[in-house]
């Protein structure tokens, strides 16, 4: 993918839409954009996904803890927004089947009355899902429990509740979805910052950007510009109303990883209520053991750092149920990420919250959407579409087919490729496996440019390999060595000290692609090596 190019087409065109944000929901709205005709960029301060978006619990999920409080207050609402969650998250799975994948996810019983509660609740969950539905959920006896889960503790186990849900790979995802757009005909660029508004009269008609690689300045024009910065959200709003009433609250989810001794490679735990109400999951991801989240108030920043307490918080629930108890020695890493709570700016009563999405319309006609969640991504592009056709000046060819559209990688995927990778290139098998979860129908390429002299690992415990790094810079976009780190890989989601190891080879080889000199690189290794010693 070519930088300049984008570029060029950010400084000489006017889009219908322009899009602030490269999360999951900003990158959902350039793909519905494109597939309908319209003409839309997208442009993201960071990297795409350095936020929310590659920080979450790696689940494509209705939101079981949502259903019960339907049920509970009689919600009809909170009923449709999990209906709604099902089908999508049937969508996630059936379009990038190389990313997402079902998962059984068992709940622990400890007390015999808990048992028809929890069962009754998850066959609801299944007949919402309809025919979406994965497979049917069920009572597991003690003993298949602790099969299932070896790492539970048995003392008063009475059994659990087994239901599946989606898994996937967050940041991987999001790349896909912009390389799918690209494909489309958007133009996509990552760092470049919005750095104010450009009105026309009292219209919104653009924004100011600045291009913190190449520390240029200059103008974006389109005809709606759409603000989809989840937890940055007000900063855009306030370019355009200093004056403009909060829209988003800042709570913090944190996130372990721990040697996958932890936990089944095929099954997740649902921890169903903390001390705060909330619930815990204990997922297998990419051979680890991944446990969160929490919920804290946070302060808004670019590089949230998970705070100890919350560290602790999730320690001290996986101590109440595992034989094993996890300390602080065990964990490889750990993240925050921030979530925004929305509430309607128009509503009469301030203080109500949104249970899911909302587009708000300012004045001068900024479009802003916030809220929802991953699994609800592809929904709400095409809501906040279907409002700008509906409100603008706009003709698309066609309507909504997101629906439809495999995302990259996911056309021509095999489960069972890995094994001509092994044939065709000879790589463990580790790594051929690895290679076709990641990249689907592209893997072959990747492998190829493994068997061209970059075959070796970045880590020697970890599966990823020189190549993927090459591969991040010429096709997905990655200009420094913590995207390809943290995003394009996730060896620094997995492993922060193998990630530290693996730095200056990935810097080597990103220098070698893109004419660093030697002081840009060691500018970029300096940045990476504080991210990953500090915050991703």
């Amino acid at each position: 993918m070519n930088r300049e190019k984008q570029l060029d087409a950010l400084k000489n065109r006017t889009f219908d839409l322009l899009v602030i944000g490269g999360g999951a929901t900003g990158a959902g709205i350039a793909l519905d954009a494109a597939t309908r005709g319209l003409s839309v960029a997208l442009v993201e301060r960071g990297d795409f996904s350095e936020g929310t978006s590659s920080r979450s619990t790696k689940l494509v999920h209705g939101g079981v803890r949502y259903l019960e409080a339907a049920v509970k207050h009689l919600d009809r609402v909170q009923y449709n927004l999990v209906r709604d969650a099902l089908r999508e998250r049937g969508i996630i799975l059936r379009l990038a089947p190389h990313l997402a994948h079902p998962i059984p996810l068992l709940t622990p019983l400890y007390r015999a009355w808990e048992v028809p509660y929890y069962f009754s609740g998850l066959k609801a969950y299944d007949l919402l899902a309809g025919h979406e539905r994965l497979k049917p959920s069920r009572f597991v006896p003690r003993s298949r429990a602790l099969e299932e889960f070896p790492q539970l503790k048995e003392e008063g186990l009475v059994g659990g509740v087994e239901y599946y849900d989606g898994q996937f790979d967050d940041a991987r995802m999001n790349v896909a979805v912009l390389l799918t757009a690209l494909r489309e005909g958007a133009t996509v660029a990552n760092y470049v910052e919005v750095t104010g508004l450009v009105k026309q009269g009292d219209r919104v008609a653009g924004v100011e950007v600045h291009d913190r690689l190449a520390d240029e300045d200059f103008t974006v024009r389109a005809r709606t510009v759409v603000n989809a910065t989840g937890p940055f959200t007000d900063l855009i709003r306030r370019m355009d109303d200093p004056d403009a009433p909060p829209m988003v609250v800042t709570s913090s989810g944190v996130h372990i990883v721990l040697p996958g001794r932890f936990s089944p490679p095929g099954t997740g735990l649902l921890i169903p209520k903390t001390e705060d109400g909330r619930v815990l999951f204990v997922l297998p991801w990419m051979g680890h053991t991944l446990a969160g989240t929490t919920d804290e108030p946070a302060e808004l920043s670019f590089h949230p750092r998970p705070q100890e307490e919350e560290i602790d918080y999730i320690l001290r629930h996986l101590k109440r149920y595992f034989a094993l108890e996890p300390g602080r020695d065990d964990i490889l890493a750990a993240w925050s990420g921030l979530r925004p709570l929305v509430r309607d700016p128009k509503a009469h009563d301030t203080a109500e919250l949104a249970r899911d999405h909302i587009i708000s319309e300012s004045d001068s006609g900024l479009v802003t959407i916030a809220g929802g969640k991953w699994t609800t991504y592809r929904k709400m592009a095409e809501d906040l579409v279907d409002y700008v056709v509906r409100t603008r000046e706009l003709h698309p060819a066609r309507g909504c087919i997101t629906d439809r559209v495999f995302i990259e990688g996911a056309a021509g995927f095999d489960a069972d490729g890995w094994r001509g990778l092994v044939e065709r290139f000879d790589l463990d098998e580790e790594v051929a496996r690895h290679l076709n979860q990641s990249y689907g129908d592209r893997a072959p390429e990747v492998a190829r440019l493994a068997a061209e002299g970059f075959g070796e690992r970045l880590a020697a415990e970890h599966p990823f390999v020189e190549a993927e790094v090459v591969w991040a810079v010429r096709r997905e976009m990655a200009v420094t060595p913590i995207d390809a780190l943290a995003r394009r890989t996730r060896l620094a989601f997995l492993d922060q000290k193998a990630a530290l190891a693996a730095l200056k080879r990935t810097a080597d080889l990103m220098a070698a692609e893109l004419g660093w000199s030697v002081e840009e690189q060691q500018a970029h290794v300096d940045e990476a090596r504080t991210r990953l010693l500090e915050a991703l």
